[in-house]
């Protein structure tokens, strides 16, 4: 397990901790006003949940919500513990319920025997919809191919991305997986992704955080 320094971008300030086998990147963003919110919880072991709720403890933050960008394996295994610990709703697409209900059998053949189902996602949304939690503001991008319904969540005046498994540094998304789709992706990417200021910082499922500039020059998705 790697936890990363605590990043501050103006108003908003991103803790990375990277979880589960995986190496799923689990983002929790607060502001000045202890508001919070955590995208994607991977955290798996009772030592990774308490290395998360020590943090959250030690500084008084008020957690808002859980947000996912998809709903694959590595990225809910912390919903349901969170879920319950901090009375928080779960944020995602709709069209993720398909990807959710697959994360049962998913952990069985991937050998996590502790997962707790992760609870139904309580309000759901969709492209353009703007999300406010204290300081830290979101709008909500729509851009499968990765999962049938995968979404980012943008700060504009941060210039910040939480991506998912979208775009990596120097690399992308999946696509062979059950509602993933090359060519869905890759337009996921040109029309949606690569149109955001190039000085957009991108943090990412798996792996270090990016640029939309460095990106745009030299990611193999350009190839394909």
């Amino acid at each position: 397990m790697q936890r990363k320094n605590n990043i501050k971008r103006m108003s908003i300030h991103i803790r990375t901790y990277t979880f589960n086998p995986f190496q799923e990147n689990t983002y929790l963003i607060h502001d000045d006003q202890n508001n919070a919110v955590i995208v994607d919880p991977g955290c798996y072991t009772a030592q990774e949940r308490e290395v998360l709720d020590e943090f959250i403890q030690n500084n008084d933050l008020k957690i808002h919500a859980i947000l996912n960008t998809h709903c694959h394996i590595d990225h809910v295994l912390g919903n349901a513990h969170l879920a319950r610990t901090y009375s928080v709703d779960i944020i995602a697409h709709e069209g993720e319920l398909s990807t959710l209900s697959m994360v049962g059998p998913s952990a069985q053949l991937y050998g996590f025997t502790g997962y707790e189902p992760s609870p139904l996602p309580t309000i759901f949304v969709e492209e353009g919809d703007e999300l406010t939690f204290g300081e830290i503001r979101f709008k909500v991008i729509f851009a499968p191919g990765h999962s049938i319904a995968h979404i980012a969540f943008y700060n504009e005046e941060n210039a910040v991305l939480m991506g998912g498994d979208i775009l990596f540094k120097g690399s992308f998304g999946r696509y062979d997986l059950p509602g993933g789709s090359l060519e869905t992706l890759k337009n996921s990417i040109r029309t949606k992704i690569f149109t955001l200021p190039e000085n957009t910082v991108v943090y990412p499922g798996h792996g270090p955080e990016t640029t939309i500039g460095s990106e745009k020059s030299s990611n193999p998705i350009l190839h394909y």
